[in-house]
Formats: structure tokens, C-alpha cells, sequence
């Protein structure tokens, strides 16, 4: 908690200079990654419920960042960047670059590399 709550709380102050909070950015950068997804592997993917979800892809397509794809299962909703999105991203990308570098500043990659080792045996344990 004393790492977290920081850290969001900056990521958010960067990410207003684009009109986005953590949760919009992370479905961002899940669909720049993955291509598309359900609205489940996006809640699942975050750890909150699919209402939660379902508000933030709202926002996200009143923006213009995502949109539905269409598909033969109409009780699925998959989503998936738009080219309007993937611009935004880019732009995001470079503001969230260099927050990373500056939080970063002093850590060698060795030891940046181990604690991303770390913190993911950590997460597997937890949700174990």
C-alpha cells in the first residue's frame, strides 16, 4: 500500500493531461497488446466486476478510443481500439514513458528485472 497508492496517484495526475484515469489507460494498453477482448477478459484482466467495466468501455467509446466488434455471439461484447485509439495511446505512451523513467531513476534494469520476477511471484502467490 505504500508503493501503491503513490504510484496511482501520480499515474493519475499523468494521465489527466490527457483526460484518461488508470482504469482507462489500462484497457488502452490491454487492447494495444491483445488486439481485442470481451468485456470478462477485460474485468478479469483489471480484477473488478464486469459493471465496472462496462462504465469505463462507455466512456471509452463516447471518446471515440474503442469500439465493438461484431461478431456471431450476441451476448458477447468484444472491443478493440479504433485508429482514433491508437493515436491516443502513442501519446499516452510517451508521458507514461517518461513518469517510468523518472520513478525509475537510480534502479539499474538487473534490478529493475528482479523486481518484476519478484512482485509477479508475489501476485501468483496471492491469487493462488
Amino acid at each position: 500500500m505504500l508503493l501503491y497508492r503513490p504510484f496511482e496517484n501520480n499515474l493519475n495526475i499523468q494521465l489527466n493531461k490527457h483526460d484518461l484515469h488508470r482504469a482507462q489507460w489500462s484497457i488502452l494498453h490491454f487492447l494495444i497488446n491483445y488486439g481485442s477482448a470481451t468485456l470478462v477478459e477485460l474485468a478479469n484482466y483489471q480484477g473488478v466486476e464486469k459493471p465496472t467495466i462496462t462504465r469505463t468501455i462507455a466512456r471509452l467509446e463516447e471518446l471515440g478510443y474503442v469500439e465493438h466488434v461484431p461478431s456471431k455471439d450476441k451476448r458477447e461484447r468484444r472491443m478493440r481500439l479504433t485508429e482514433l485509439g491508437k493515436k491516443i495511446y502513442s501519446e499516452v505512451r510517451v508521458t507514461i514513458d517518461q513518469y517510468e523513467q523518472a520513478i525509475l531513476k537510480g534502479i539499474t534494469e538487473e534490478e529493475q528485472l528482479a523486481a518484476i520476477r519478484i512482485m509477479g511471484e508475489i501476485r501468483n502467490n496471492i491469487i493462488k
